[in-house]
């Protein structure tokens, strides 16, 4: 125990955690190993995983069959630089992507993490409409209340006021928003609602390289879940008005909304998708940009004739390995019956929150349940409250919000829910 001890002194002291500070008065749990949807803290306890770490680890931790397809990647290699080179691991989960992703996306970008997709996204774009000499569109348009990563570029296309990065706002380029639908999901879209987005569109399409958007579910901005008809009629407007139109499907993608992608509610294609985070199953940092043969054929035959881009990283063979193995695992399981079920049970469970004076709503999609409180949660008090519930559950801002693992049971998912209920109760 002295040595934990030892290394957490040295992590309060020199380690910075996400959106935290050094030595901050924040309690941090040391992790000794993880399995199924446990994670084992040092001391003994465990604690139920409602949050897929970040919403990656859709199989749950130490999977076997993820394991042996790392194990058996090792035996060749661990990594060998992409330029000028290929290997299978990467061609076939390129492969396995093209087959899953909506048809007109043929040609595939791995980079190492979603923020960097959407970097890659926004750079595929510009390149595009400049091969087609019309280099005036190099801004990019999107619905408040969005969030696309903590790079540059996709913090410039992240809600500008309510985000968390207008700190940096004086530096970002500057990009161009309209309110985002309040039409909630399930519910039509009405010609007011959209007008926003085809006035903007009418009056600055010659600057605009594309519309990017979260599809249907806005993650870190409030959990919200919005009309698929709103996706649907910004679909036919990119078109009306010649502009690319880029999703954003690293939370949402490979079953979490109930739908392999979210855009399928929708019933579209995008000119550009971005997926990442439950891409390996949470086993390695990947990400991938998808984009149509349109859009790659152009880039290539306009200056300098080549994307440019290009992470060290970039198709890791043990990723893609990883990315190959989850992918099977999510095909070969009745994933669709696993989130209807998971759905039912978090509106079961989560419900008897709404009649709490100090919460404004209790929302689920898919594998995604949300209690939203009237004020911001205090996660020094909060954070304890759930560890000694035995459930890791991480809140932010006004909501509590589960996204567990496919393989959670029954009981692991009302432990869960009971303890959202019961700490929110309080």
């Amino acid at each position: 125990m002295k040595q934990i001890e030892n290394w957490l002194d040295f992590d309060k002291a020199h380690v910075w955690h996400p959106y935290s500070a050094i030595g901050a008065d924040l309690p941090v749990y040391p992790v000794v190993s993880a399995e199924g949807v446990r994670i084992k803290l040092a001391n003994g306890q465990e604690l139920i995983d409602g949050m897929s770490s970040w919403w990656c680890a859709i199989h749950g931790y130490n999977h076997p069959e993820m394991n042996r397809a790392l194990e058996s990647q090792l035996k060749s290699m661990a990594h060998v630089m992409f330029g000028g080179l290929t290997h299978r691991p990467a061609v076939a989960l390129a492969e396995e992507l093209v087959k899953l992703t909506p048809e007109p996306l043929q040609s595939v970008f791995f980079s190492d993490s979603g923020s960097v997709s959407v970097e890659v996204a926004m750079k595929m774009a510009i390149q595009y409409w400049d091969a087609r000499k019309q280099s005036s569109k190099q801004h990019f348009l999107t619905i408040r209340k969005g969030y696309h990563g903590d790079t540059f570029g996709a913090m410039s296309v992240c809600d500008p006021e309510a985000g968390m990065h207008s700190l940096f706002s004086d530096v970002l380029a500057k990009q161009l928003f309209v309110d985002a639908p309040e039409s909630l999901f399930g519910e039509p879209c009405s010609a007011e609602e959209i007008a926003p987005m085809e006035q903007m569109l009418e009056k600055e399409h010659r600057q605009i390289a594309a519309v990017i958007m979260e599809p249907i579910v806005q993650g870190t901005g409030r959990m919200r879940f919005y009309s698929a008809d709103y996706l649907r009629q910004v679909r036919v407007l990119c078109d009306q008005y010649g502009v690319l139109l880029i999703l954003d499907e690293i939370a949402t993608g490979f079953g979490r909304t109930g739908r392999l992608f979210a855009c399928e509610y929708a019933g579209i294609s995008p000119d550009i998708m971005c997926v990442g985070k439950a891409l390996t199953g949470g086993y390695l940092t990947l990400a991938a940009t998808l984009t149509t043969r349109r859009i790659s054929e152009t880039i290539n035959r306009g200056e300098p004739g080549l994307f440019m881009h290009g992470p060290t990283f970039m198709a890791n063979p043990l990723a893609c390995a990883a990315g190959v193995a989850n992918l099977q695992l999510l095909l070969d399981s009745p994933w669709q019956q696993r989130i209807n079920w998971i759905e039912q049970q978090l509106w079961n469970g989560l419900e008897p929150c709404r009649d709490f004076p100090q919460v404004t709503d209790v929302r689920v999609l898919g594998a995604i349940g949300v209690v939203e409180m009237k004020q911001p949660v205090d996660m020094k008090s909060i954070q304890p409250q759930f560890v000694e519930a035995g459930v890791w559950v991480r809140p932010f801002g006004r909501l509590v919000y589960l996204m567990p693992p496919y393989v959670i049971t029954d009981d692991e998912l009302k432990t869960l829910t009971n303890a959202v209920t019961e700490v929110v109760s309080r």
